[in-house]
């Protein structure tokens, strides 16, 4: 893992690479005229007040003025250089994350959504500000050198001082670096668990009815401490390290200042480079303590960075092939998987299919198979004759639909929910709406704009199953399967669905598959498959298997 997230820092460095050598340069210009800013108003008293000539003090306040503007436009150029490239970069890391997660692949990770989610956004962005940590770290070591070169050429001791003390604060300072990564690492796991079991209790809403919410809020609530226990114990190191570092830096600039002083007095040194070193001493504090902040945030951003790097190196669950996909016949050939034994069948260009299997793992197992989200232990899956294993993946889901059981509605409108990346108009919505027999929710004076909140909870059951029925036929794939598509919706409009999904998929060669147990959605379909045990049992139109006294009891139950 260390491997992966140095070669993710390197590239986000190596993506940003302009922006984030022109930001080192600026900050670089910055901290060396702060640097040189003590150094002239020394000159000054020492070449100009000392002298009391006219154009020594004018020729020096003209430097001053050149020297505080170079020094203010350093900044702002660099800052604004650095927040283009923190910017792109967080969204480069985000969308790569996303891609990662959502893709058809898809990943195999022990983390939970809400940790994903953690992971997605606020890890992402706490990457990218490594970028600000490397410029600041440079520039602040520009402005460490100059100010030594100075001391040195003042008086050798005090540039020696800061030579041997400054390394040793900032490696003290490292020291504490893993600790408060630790922390950090703890604290965002904590608050990703939290998210996690907050999604799961959204989710849960209808524990309701059977007394669940309790132990759901319980649960959360316990999860919620934890995060609270972890953020509190980052907080409490990151004030350990911050008074530490501000303790042992004032200490030394103490330290270097009463030396000057006794110089002076000893007449070692001039009082224009007394007011040099103290100026020096002062401005010391800036780029030690840059240094300090770098070494506190860099074990914070590297722990996020670890984070990322873990989810966009996570194994594929189903890799994916080269070749383009083709419409034709979706076909089980022999397939061996933990649901399934030695299962032949075919789905033919046009055709309505039915599945029937009382076992849900079976039904996940097939679902996954024909949506090319697993491999089967032995056997192929093929679509248009070609195994899919060696199938692109993208182009898969651009011809093969499976619609979970689960159903998950994104949008904030119910013309957002409805969006499947194709510009439909009014007409096509309410065609696909009255196939899902949902057109009453479009029926107020709202229409299409209806407000909806997440994930469409102020819905019922049954009407965010038609809707998300409805996002399917209208993605319009050339093989749509559908899993269970109407266990929340009662039994007069289960029938009218079963009409509409078989008025609405007939032509057009576009093949249709029903993995269920609905008796009407049976009826309507051309041919049903009955598994039991993993294997094909019975194959014939529904009415006809009512005489097997197993398929009758599974779809008249």
């Amino acid at each position: 893992m260390k491997q992966t997230t140095g070669r993710l820092i390197r590239l986000m460095f190596w993506r940003q690479r302009r922006d984030t050598a022109l930001c080192a340069a600026f900050w670089s210009l910055h901290q060396l005229c702060e640097a040189l800013v003590p150094v002239a108003i020394g000159l000054v008293i020492d070449q100009a007040v000392g002298t009391g000539s006219t154009s020594a003090m004018l020729w020096s306040v003209l430097g001053i003025f050149a020297l505080f503007t170079a020094l203010t436009m350093g900044w702002r150029s660099g800052f604004w250089f650095l927040s283009r490239a923190v910017t792109e970069e967080s969204h480069e890391l985000r969308m790569r994350v996303v891609r990662r997660v959502v893709g058809g692949q898809g990943i195999r990770t022990s983390r939970q959504s809400g940790e994903l989610l953690s992971i997605a956004t606020s890890d992402t962005q706490s990457a990218a500000e490594l970028l600000e940590l490397g410029t600041r770290g440079v520039s602040a070591l520009v402005g460490l050198t100059v100010s030594t070169v100075v001391l040195l050429r003042i008086d050798w001791s005090l540039g020696l001082g800061l030579v041997v003390g400054v390394p040793i604060l900032v490696l003290g300072l490292n020291a504490l670096g893993p600790v408060v990564g630790r922390r950090t690492s703890a604290q965002q796991q904590a608050v990703g668990r939290a998210a996690a079991v907050a999604s799961d209790l959204l989710r849960g809403l209808p524990l309701r009815g059977f007394g669940g919410v309790d132990e759901a809020v319980h649960r959360y609530r316990t999860a919620s401490r934890t995060s609270l226990r972890a953020g509190i114990g980052t907080a409490k190191a990151g004030a350990t390290f911050i008074g530490a570092s501000t303790f042992t830096t004032g200490l030394l600039i103490t330290v270097v200042a009463a030396l000057a002083g006794w110089y002076a007095l000893a007449g070692r040194i001039t009082v224009g480079q007394l007011i040099t070193i103290v100026g020096l001493a002062t401005f010391l504090t800036d780029p030690v303590l840059n240094l300090a902040d770098c070494v506190f945030r860099l074990a914070t951003a590297r722990a996020s960075a670890a984070r990322v790097a873990e989810v966009l190196a996570a194994p594929e669950r189903m890799p994916s092939g080269t070749l383009p996909t083709r419409p034709g016949a979706l076909c089980l050939d022999r397939v061996h998987a933990p649901g399934l034994d030695g299962v032949d069948l075919a789905v033919a260009p046009g055709e309505l299919l039915g599945i029937v299997t009382a076992e849900t793992g079976t039904a996940d197992d097939l679902t996954d198979l024909l949506a090319g989200a697993r491999s089967p232990d032995r056997g192929e899956v093929r679509l248009a004759g070609t195994p899919m294993r060696e199938l692109d993946l993208a182009s898969v889901r651009r011809t093969v639909l499976v619609e979970p059981h689960g159903v998950d509605l994104f949008g904030a409108t119910l013309r957002e929910v409805l969006q499947t990346g194709d510009d439909r108009d009014d007409a096509a919505l309410r065609t696909a709406l009255a196939a899902a027999s949902v057109g009453d929710l479009i029926t107020d004076d709202a229409g299409f704009d209806r407000e909806l909140v997440d994930h469409g909870l102020n819905l019922s059951g049954g009407q965010r199953q038609r809707l998300a029925l409805t996002r399917a036929l209208l993605a319009d794939r050339p093989v749509t399967v559908f899993r269970d598509p109407t266990t929340a919706i009662d039994a007069v409009t289960e029938h009218a669905i079963a009409d509409g999904i078989r008025a609405y998929r007939s032509g057009d060669g576009r093949a249709t598959v029903l993995v269920t147990t609905s008796a009407p959605l049976l009826d309507r379909c051309d041919r049903v498959v009955f598994l039991r045990a993993g294997q094909v049992a019975a194959v014939g139109r529904h009415r006809d298997l009512l005489a097997d006294s197993s398929y009758a009891e599974v779809v008249l139950r």
